[in-house]
């Protein structure tokens, strides 16, 4: 992607454009698919894999999931449904989570909506076994019966070993940050806190190393894809992507934290309030005359 995005600065990058139209045609497949499909997000889950665990009709999560959606760090956006299930979390903590790439883990995963239980590692051998011994049916809802009827008694069994949330916690911090007359002052408000807390302090400081174009993209994509079906949210998601993978801050962002890693990009622009609007616009404007998500 990182070659194919620097090959020609400014135009298409057939192999990038094509690989996320493909990527988000599957994660769609994913979240409407009938039979029931068990995800079992243990240890690290982030970009693909996490749009591969929240399509998924049973997400399992362990005491060693670590997630996060760390996209603005790197030029890019929650993508991979992220403006549907981040515009579906309680109160703000979509937008936050989006703007600073906060780590969360099992407990909060299940607060926000993208897990549904809790199954501690250890009974995953015995919870796979029980698995291969269902009668399965033709009938998809009886399928998805079975499935819940499985999983009960093993979350039953590892609510001690859950660990504590972050995000419901601090829940009203957020929301007050999250509390702007713009997205600028939304930014002041996360960079300029005084906070001893070290969840915050890592989330305002991821903030800080982040692109300020990607922030503004990032929060216009959440505004505008809010009442979006899930269908128009990957037709939007790929309309954005395609112009940001022809932009040469995503190709920029890529190089400093996974290619030379020096940690050091030179963004566009010092600060959101530096953005021309034209700029930003111009992230939102189709720049194919029909987009190629069309059949959804």
């Amino acid at each position: 992607l990182y070659r194919s995005a620097t090959a020609t600065p400014g135009g298409p990058c057939e192999y990038a454009e094509d690989f996320f139209a493909r990527e988000y045609r599957m994660n769609y497949t994913l979240h409407t698919y009938p039979k029931p499909i068990i995800c079992w997000g243990h240890g690290i889950v982030m970009g693909g894999g996490l749009g591969v665990m929240a399509g998924c009709g049973h997400r399992v999560v362990t005491e060693k999931t670590r997630i996060a959606m760390p996209e603005v760090t790197i030029a890019l956006f929650p993508d991979v449904g992220g403006s549907w299930f981040l515009n579906h979390m309680p109160g703000r903590t979509g937008l936050f989570l989006a703007l600073t790439g906060a780590s969360i883990n099992a407990a909060d995963a299940i607060y926000t909506g993208i897990a549904d239980r809790f199954v501690a590692s250890e009974h995953k051998p015995e919870l796979v076994e029980q698995l291969l011994k269902q009668r399965w049916q033709a009938d998809p809802a009886a399928n998805h019966a079975l499935v819940r009827h499985t999983l009960r008694p093993f979350a039953e069994q590892s609510v001690s070993q859950c660990p504590g949330g972050q995000v419901e916690p601090h829940l009203g911090s957020i929301n007050t940050l999250c509390d702007g007359d713009d997205i600028h002052e939304i930014l002041d408000n996360i960079v300029s806190q005084q906070t001893g807390d070290p969840w915050l302090s890592r989330a305002r400081d991821s903030l800080v190393q982040g692109s300020p174009l990607a922030v503004l993209w990032t929060f216009r994509q959440l505004v505008e894809t809010r009442h979006a079906s899930l269908r128009e949210v990957f037709q939007a998601e790929l309309l954005l992507v395609t112009n940001i993978v022809r932009h040469p801050e995503f190709a920029e962002g890529v190089r400093a934290l996974l290619i030379d890693k020096d940690r050091k990009p030179a963004w566009q622009y010092q600060s959101s309030r530096d953005v021309p609007a034209a700029v930003l616009d111009s992230f939102f404007t189709a720049p194919w005359a029909s987009n190629p998500l069309a059949d959804l």
